[in-house]
């Protein structure tokens, strides 16, 4: 499969025509789309939906996908209402991300009750079910243990038939089996059980831990009658650091690995840490796609670049390709 990068929107400035004018700016840069955390702690400030729509508004390429949608956050009806209706106000742009919730604080923040993960996957993959019924084209009912539908018409129709493509991420067996099973592009990330970042999360990006959630995916899409083919993996590279040489990328890896008690030269292993030349880091990407599959590539993690000029050139290589 060939290339495909994706980036967080700008954070949110004032008057808006400035915060749009940076997303046209990602177009510009041949970013393929652009990406907004369902979140609202930790710094957070824009909505994913309205901010998507926003984009939409002022971009003709850059595909829109919400990273992700939190299921307990939003009633799957509302999901898919927003979803066709941005779908439709894009021209048919839209990548649907949701998910099963997993930081702590947005939970404690809205005082939300987070039940164990085992009964927030259940409730994502009821939601998918019923966002995906609200697609068709008749009323849909659906009987489960967290929703209940009666004969609803989703309503408007999208323009992506027969639905948008659905994006879910996850680190767990459960939550890769059911993303293989459900989704059209599957972001394998750290098992994120603890309900926020730390070494726990670095350690389990490792290539060995790569590779058996890989493995996850490809049986709930074969569980599903899916090939490996019919999958896009998506790779989160949560740390980007394009250098001038490799005595600075080796510096900077063993001082960031020091956070994490591990080695410089295990910190650089992981697929989703990029730290090098733009040269050394395209060589690293087109190795991950051979290895491990990765094609879909987003440059940051949850958090707009700050660099964006000294990423650009790894787009600019590699897109299309």
């Amino acid at each position: 499969m060939t290339f495909s990068f994706s980036v967080t929107a700008p954070p949110l400035r004032l008057p808006i025509s400035e915060w749009a004018a940076e997303v046209r700016r990602l177009e510009a840069l041949e970013f393929d789309e652009v990406v907004i955390a369902d979140h609202f702690t930790d710094g957070y400030d824009t909505e994913p939906m309205v901010g998507l729509t926003t984009a939409a508004m002022t971009t003709g390429r850059l595909r829109l996908r919400p990273a992700v949608l939190g299921v307990d956050y939003r009633h799957p009806v509302l999901v898919h209402r927003m979803a066709a209706m941005l779908d439709v106000v894009s021209e048919g742009r839209l990548t649907l991300g949701m998910g099963a919730g997993w930081m702590t604080s947005d939970y404690e923040a809205a005082g939300l009750a987070m039940d164990e993960p085992g009964a927030r996957v259940s409730r994502l993959a009821e939601a998918l079910t019923v966002v995906k019924g609200l697609f068709g084209s008749e009323p849909f009912t659906f009987s489960g243990d967290h929703y209940t539908i009666r004969g609803l018409d989703g309503l408007p129709k999208p323009v992506q038939r027969p639905h948008p493509p659905f994006f879910v991420g996850g680190g767990s067996p459960r939550v890769l089996r059911l993303a293989g099973r459900e989704a059209a592009i599957v972001g394998v990330n750290a098992g994120l059980r603890a309900g926020a970042l730390g070494r726990h999360a670095v350690v389990d990006l490792s290539p060995e831990r790569m590779k058996e959630k890989i493995g996850w995916v490809h049986e709930g899409a074969s569980r599903a009658g899916k090939s490996p083919d019919d999958i896009v993996l998506s790779l989160n590279c949560w740390l980007v650091r394009v250098t001038a040489d490799s005595a600075t990328s080796v510096e900077f890896l063993d001082r960031m690995a020091a956070q994490f008690d591990i080695t410089g030269a295990e910190l650089g292993a992981s697929p989703a840490v990029l730290v090098g030349t733009v040269d050394s880091i395209c060589n690293k990407l087109v190795t991950s796609r051979s290895e491990y599959g990765f094609s879909h590539i987003q440059l940051d993690a949850g958090f707009h670049p700050r660099s964006l000029d000294s990423i650009a050139p790894i787009v600019t290589t590699l897109a299309g390709t």
